[in-house]
């Protein structure tokens, strides 16, 4: 009787590995579930890159308003007869710190 409750046990053990530790099995599909959450996080990121995207294309496309931005702030343009003042805010800010000391 203890051999057949042995060979048993065994048969059962046997069949449990596939379903934990198998191809298929628990901790490949837990697996595979953390792959998923992980991509539907970067798919989540990229969706809202890709709508700001869109956006910045639409309004090249229909208004020259950000073409002028663009051109201002990355290429330094100016219309005619503008002046362009910059000033260093960090200088002051250590001159500042040094009188302190």
């Amino acid at each position: 009787m203890r051999i057949l409750a042995g060979i048993l046990g065994l048969l059962i053990l046997l069949l449990q590995y596939p379903l934990w530790l198998g191809k298929g099995g628990w901790l490949r599909a837990w697996q595979l579930d953390q792959e998923v959450s992980r991509q539907k996080d970067k798919n989540a990121q990229l969706d809202a890159r890709n709508a700001t995207l869109a956006a910045e294309v639409r309004d090249l496309k229909t208004g020259t308003e950000a073409i002028e931005e663009r051109a201002r702030s990355e290429m330094g343009m100016l219309r005619p007869g503008e002046v362009f003042f910059q000033y260093d805010d960090n200088q002051s800010a250590t001159s500042g710190s040094k009188n302190s000391h």
